[in-house]
C-alpha cells in the first residue's frame, strides 16, 4: 500500500501550497508573546538602558510591520502621567523593578514579569512607587503616533513631557 506522501508527493518539496508565514503577529496572543521573548533576551535590551534623573528615559528598540517596541526606565518617583494611547493597542512588560499601575479600578502592582495587555482608549497611569530603578518593555500596534493627556490626577514627579515632536511612550 502506497503512504499519502508516495501519492501526492512531499508538500514540503512544494513551498508554493504552504501558507505564508505572517511577517508579523497578528493577535493579542501573538503581541504578547512576542513582547515575552525579546524581554527574555536580556543581552540584547540590558545594555541598551539608561536612567534619567530629570525625565523617564525611552528608546526604540524596535520596529516592525504594524507595530514598535519600546524600552523605558523608571528612578524612583517617575511617572507617565494620566494618558490613553490613541489608536494603538498595547502590550506593557516590566522587564526589571516594579511599577504601579493606577486605572479607575485603583492600584495594582506590577513586578518584573508581569504583562499587561490593553485595547484602544485605555486610560491608566504607570509610576515607580518603588526605590528601586524599574525597566520596561512596551509594544505598541500600530505603532504609537497619538498618547493624549488626561486631567485628574497630577502627573508623578519625572513625568515630563516628551521633546518637541517626540512622543513619549
Amino acid at each position: 500500500m502506497n503512504s499519502d506522501v508516495q501519492i501526492a508527493g512531499d508538500p514540503l518539496a512544494i513551498p508554493h501550497l504552504l501558507p505564508p508565514v505572517p511577517a508579523h503577529p497578528t493577535t493579542v496572543a501573538g503581541f504578547a508573546g512576542l513582547a515575552r521573548s525579546i524581554a527574555a533576551d536580556r543581552a540584547a535590551w540590558a545594555p541598551l538602558v539608561r536612567y534619567d534623573t530629570t525625565t523617564r528615559w525611552y528608546y526604540r528598540l524596535r520596529r516592525g510591520p504594524g507595530y514598535e517596541v519600546w524600552l523605558l526606565s523608571w528612578v524612583p518617583g517617575q511617572g507617565s502621567g494620566r494618558h490613553d494611547h490613541g489608536a494603538s493597542s498595547g502590550v506593557l512588560t516590566v522587564l526589571e523593578g516594579e511599577l504601579t499601575e493606577h486605572t479607575a479600578a485603583g492600584p495594582r502592582t506590577l513586578a518584573a514579569g508581569a504583562q499587561r495587555v490593553f485595547a484602544p482608549g485605555y486610560v491608566h497611569e504607570v509610576v515607580n512607587d518603588a526605590l528601586a530603578p524599574a525597566v520596561s518593555l512596551h509594544l505598541y500596534s500600530p505603532g504609537l503616533t497619538d498618547m493624549p493627556m488626561h486631567p485628574g490626577q497630577a502627573a508623578a514627579a519625572g513625568g515630563a513631557a516628551a521633546p518637541s515632536g517626540v512622543l513619549a511612550p
